[in-house]
């Protein structure tokens, strides 16, 4: 499997496939969500920049009364929030609007250097400094910064390197109800990141992202995304050309202090509260012999990860059977978000 990948993406490489994909179109779908950008004056934050800094987000509320909950949704590397609320038939593939649908808000926000967050300079934008800025967003949804609805439970839900994030943010303020780590294992496989980053990342400023910065700011080729992202015989094409279509940029050191600091070195250890963990069967980065972690089953890859979390993390673990690494986005993702759900209801009470 991971031979075949890195296959084709050494021949969508040396193809040299260059410009943009046209987004698909986006069927309707009822959800009444909408913008918030909410400042960051975090000491490790405000540094980095001439003016106050900003994270921008979308909150998306469920009809009737607010809900006292919320779900706080951090992307990974090399995307943005549309992550979380794909524009290609979002009834089946958006996270924030099924659960809408379900009862449930979610507020998913651009990390500082991507979408329409604020962009520093790469160097100093470490996992610290992303960290810190979601401290800051916690709180302002408690208080009622986000929709005017004071949350009195806040669970912190990352992918991939936003799960380096949510994990630090998690185990050094311990300011959220729960956190949900999807897309990321402690013991990833070496081989796969570095030749997908060697063969599949290019600088952002030579892509076709909207607002590149500067040389340390990197994106996917085109062509690379699905055969790093996804398990093809699980995948919509149509999702995949959005998802190029949408791409984002990630910082070289947030993502290097994300993969040490996030992963790696179990910082996991100091959560504190309920912990979900959730994989993709055929994630190529994360899973397999070469990552020395076998998601086969939940329980298997339970046992290898539990030593990474304190009794306090009451550890869950789910496994999208044929998933690749970005499970929201396949076409079982349905059944990752109701494995979700009732994890939410279990262990939290949502």
């Amino acid at each position: 499997m991971l031979v075949r990948k890195l296959a084709v993406l050494l021949l969508a490489c040396v193809a040299g496939l260059t410009g943009a994909v046209a987004p698909p179109v986006a069927s309707a779908s009822a959800a009444n969500c909408s913008m918030a950008t909410l400042p960051v004056t975090a000491p490790s934050v405000v540094p980095l920049f001439d003016t106050p800094a900003v994270i921008s987000g979308q909150l998306c509320l469920p009809d009737g009364p607010a809900p006292t909950a919320v779900q706080l949704l951090v992307h990974g590397g090399t995307y943005n929030r549309t992550y979380w609320d794909l524009p290609y038939l979002p009834d089946q593939y958006s996270y924030q609007r099924d659960m809408a649908k379900h009862g449930y808000a979610t507020f998913a926000v651009d990390v500082l250097g991507a979408g329409q967050s604020s962009h520093p300079l790469s160097l100093p934008l470490t996992v610290w400094a992303e960290a810190e800025a979601m401290h800051e967003v916690v709180g302002q949804l408690r208080t009622g910064a986000v929709g005017g609805i004071p949350f009195g439970k806040v669970v912190i839900v990352g992918h991939s390197v936003g799960s380096g994030i949510v994990a630090s943010e998690a185990s050094t303020y311990k300011d959220v109800d729960g956190v949900v780590l999807t897309g990321v294992t402690h013991i990833p496989s070496v081989p796969a990141l570095g030749l997908g980053a060697a063969l599949g990342l290019v600088p952002a400023f030579l892509s076709s992202v909207q607002n590149p910065g500067d040389p340390l700011y990197f994106t996917t080729r085109p062509g690379a995304r699905g055969p790093l992202f996804y398990n093809s015989a699980d995948a919509d094409p149509s999702v995949i050309a959005a998802d190029e279509a949408t791409k984002d940029q990630v910082s070289v050191p947030g993502m290097g202090t994300v993969a040490v600091f996030g992963i790696v070195v179990p910082v996991t250890l100091g959560i504190d509260v309920p912990v979900l963990q959730a994989v993709g069967q055929d994630d190529i980065l994360f899973c397999g012999l070469l990552a020395l972690r076998d998601c086969s089953s939940a329980s298997a890859l339970r046992a290898q990860e539990l030593p990474f979390y304190s009794s306090a993390a009451w550890l869950s673990v789910y496994v999208l059977p044929n998933a690749g690494h970005s499970i929201a986005l396949h076409e079982n993702a349905g059944d990752y978000r109701d494995a979700t759900r009732a994890w939410l209801g279990s262990m939290l009470g949502f």
